[in-house]
């Protein structure tokens, strides 16, 4: 009677702390998925004519104020509220003309894709306090400002038009984009998703001139997917150039606004890629970045806009590929001398050139463990530089194989300043923004531990004021008592250094065993093992009972040029080498890792690589999730696939090695396939084609669809679903081990 009143007892108890920790890690989950862990960031900012002030929108999203760089006053520039029958409730962007006489704002927008949008955009006129409508013939793209403020360029359905401002009147430069044709002035879905770009016009200094590019996609091959919203599922048709397959021509011309007058220019070849265009200082020279389909040659091109006549100010070649990033920073100077940035040293480098495209000058060399990593601009009246770099041997303290923190510069003659937020020294992620004239910064700073502080520093580093903070933010993660991110390195099977960073679960006794999940990304040129504040589904494992590391393997950025590019041509071979070793490593070193009980886990080009990893031979995975993988790289778009493989045309041996769809009948562990229905990205197609190959090959696994989500599968209730999914799976898995 007794035993048994005690065993009741002990029972209850137990079931009451595991209701407890059951209720704590749903709450948990639920602020996770909600975004309750996000830092509040300064986002939108303009920094004003005067010198003296930067513009952004307020917290609540109702008004556009203009803040002082040296003290916490402030004048409201644009006020919802105080305007009569004001047409928007909740401002999402804005652009001041040159002279902020007028302000271009757009609320609510319908995404196309990713990046892309639709709204309807208003202009304010800041005098007269009066709002109207940029247009009334239907919802718009990439609103912009002419340099005079007297004309405001637009996209709709795929052509250009021109507002003028003086007479009110709207006209269509523009009249052959069509749908799946011609696109006019925006991207095609390569561009918009691998260039990171939605507005491809621009006009020249003197607002005379309006450059576009147009594509004509009539030669790429379509894509569709259903809608499942209906008595009967819709098509969602689009162009989408697969690996080796026709891209887009893509062509750049000039609008004369005066004359109305087209004028394309002249670029030799048509099959290449144009991520950039850019007037120059003078309206007389517009300057384009041209990239070969492979992507090994990249050109900085100036055109003669009345004539179409090309200059090559610039070239780079790569064994590999040209990172089209470092040209798409060109800073044009007053006498159309210009600053790039190269990798032609092995670290991404600042260079200053002469008008002619002679080099002039190397403006960083700082040695060796750094690497240019943002470049903010440069100050010709005072001959500076402002940058941010990636340095791994800044502080004391442990020393990392690519630099996990962020720190910005400024440079002058060969001498570097080091800037900071005065306060706080510590490792970290600095990032800043400069006003116009160089005299001011907004600097933000973040760790694994702090959440954004947004401070003002002037030009030699001297910290004027603090913004804001987010200690709110930081008390209430604190007040969790979570475990902390711990970061150090492991020796790979060539030995060499790749950084970590490990996560141990709430409570956590080092005489038990725990399950093992690595989490990762591993693809070209990211970096996962960063310094940085960011609260994602690591810490709800953590939560439950998981050991949790990430490792950043070969190819990732930090390193420099060749550890970055030694991947070329074999994707996801050496990156699943070293997530093995790395496994490995933790089963050997940490007495409570279960050796039985390691998972892999990945999105995107992660879920491809949790699939090249559990098709490797002596593997240690026991269980692996996979979501949103790539397959097959044919299946993946031209832009992306060709940057670190070439066409499967010239290299048949490089796809047929990482095809994870003739890998499957080497598949061990258990499988979890997740994907949304409505992936423009990585087509659910690479998913069903990997399913149909485990049925043929005997292979039991698990699947999740998310009907009607994108690439990223969003939504509050839904990633709650899928983090919950994926936790109790990898709990079932590991119980019957």
């Amino acid at each position: 009677m007794k035993r048994t009143y005690i065993f009741f007892t002990v029972l209850i108890a137990f079931i009451f702390s595991t209701l407890t920790l059951f209720s704590q890690s749903s709450d948990f989950l639920q602020q996770l998925t909600n975004g309750e862990f996000r830092a509040k960031k300064l986002s939108n900012i303009a920094h004003l004519n005067d010198g003296a002030r930067f513009a952004a929108i307020s917290e609540d999203g109702k008004k556009i104020t203009a803040s002082y760089y040296a003290s916490t006053k402030t004048d409201t520039l644009f006020n919802i509220e105080k305007i009569e029958k004001c047409p928007i409730d909740k401002i999402f962007d804005f652009e001041f003309s040159q002279n902020e006489q007028k302000i271009l704002v757009h609320s609510a927008v319908k995404m196309i894709y990713r990046r892309s949008f639709t709204t309807e955009y208003y202009i304010y006129d800041v005098k007269r306090s009066r709002i109207e409508p940029l247009s009334e013939n239907g919802a718009q793209q990439m609103a912009a400002f002419s340099p005079n403020g007297r004309i405001v360029a637009f996209a709709r359905d795929n052509n250009l038009f021109l507002k003028k401002l003086d007479f009110g009147t709207e006209t269509q430069i523009t009249k052959d984009g069509k749908k799946n044709e011609i696109i006019n002035g925006t991207p095609d879905w390569v561009y918009e998703e691998e260039f990171t770009n939605i507005c491809y016009f621009t006009f020249s200094p003197d607002s005379k001139l309006l450059a576009f590019l147009k594509f004509d996609e009539k030669e790429v091959q379509e894509f569709s997917f259903q809608w499942f919203n209906d008595t009967y599922p819709t098509l969602e048709t689009f162009k989408y150039p697969k690996a080796g397959t026709a891209n887009s021509r893509v062509s750049l011309w000039v609008y004369d606004v005066e004359n109305r007058t087209t004028t394309q220019m002249k670029i030799d070849g048509d099959d290449f890629y144009i991520p950039t265009i850019k007037w120059t200082a003078t309206a007389d020279a517009l300057a384009a970045v041209k990239l070969s389909r492979n992507q090994k040659q990249i050109d900085l091109l100036s055109f003669n806009p009345r004539s179409g006549i090309a200059t090559k100010l610039y070239s780079e070649s790569s064994q590999t590929y040209s990172d089209y990033r470092n040209l798409d920073a060109v800073q044009f100077l007053s006498d159309n001398s210009f600053v790039i940035l190269s990798e032609k040293s092995g670290l991404r480098e600042i260079y200053l050139h002469e008008p002619n495209g002679i080099e002039k000058q190397r403006l960083t060399k700082m040695g060796a463990g750094y690497e240019v990593t943002d470049f903010y601009g440069y100050d010709e009246t005072n001959k500076t530089l402002y940058f941010q770099v990636a340095e791994a041997r800044i502080f004391e303290g442990p020393i990392f194989s690519a630099a996990i923190d962020r720190y910005v510069y400024s440079a002058k003659n060969g001498k570097f300043m080091l800037l900071q937020i005065s306060k706080y020294t510590e490792r970290g992620i600095y990032k800043a923004s400069f006003s116009a004239d160089y005299k001011f910064a907004i600097m933000s700073f973040e760790n694994s531990e702090t959440p954004n502080i947004f401070s003002v520093i002037n030009n030699s580093g001297k910290t004027i004021r603090k913004i804001f903070d987010n200690n709110e933010l930081k008390q209430k993660f604190d007040n969790l008592n979570l475990p902390k991110k711990d970061f150090y390195t492991l020796k790979n099977s060539e030995n060499q250094d790749l950084n970590y960073w490990l996560l141990k679960p709430k409570k956590f006794d080092k005489n038990k065993k725990y399950p093992l999940v690595m989490v990762q990304y591993s693809g070209p040129d990211s970096q996962e093992v960063l310094n940085g504040w960011k609260i994602d589904w690591e810490y709800f494992l953590a939560e439950n009972g998981f050991v949790v590391a990430c490792v950043d393997g070969r190819g990732t950025g930090g390193h420099g040029r060749d550890f970055r590019t030694c991947t070329y041509g074999k994707l996801g071979v050496l990156e699943a080498q070293d997530q093995i070793a790395a496994a490995n490593y933790f089963a050997k070193e940490f007495n409570f890792v279960d050796k039985n009980k390691i998972a892999i886990w990945g999105w995107s080009y992660g879920g491809f690589m949790t699939l090249m990893c559990m098709t490797s031979e002596n593997n240690p995975f026991a269980a692996g999730i996979a979501i949103a993988p790539v397959t097959d790289w044919s299946l993946y778009n031209t832009a992306y696939t060709e940057r670190f493989m070439n066409r499967p045309q010239e290299n048949f041996a490089g796809y047929d090695e990482n095809n994870l769809l003739s890998r499957v009948e080497n598949l061990t562990g258990n499988l979890l396939l997740i994907h949304g229905t409505a992936d423009d990205n990585v087509h659910t197609q690479n998913t069903y084609l990997f399913a149909e190959k485990l049925v043929e090959n005997g292979k039991q696994f698990d699947m999740q669809l998310y009907t009607n989500k994108n690439h990223s599968i969003l939504g509050a209730k839904t990633r709650a679903h899928l983090y919950t999914k994926c936790v109790e799976w990898l709990k079932s898995n590991f119980s019957k081990v």
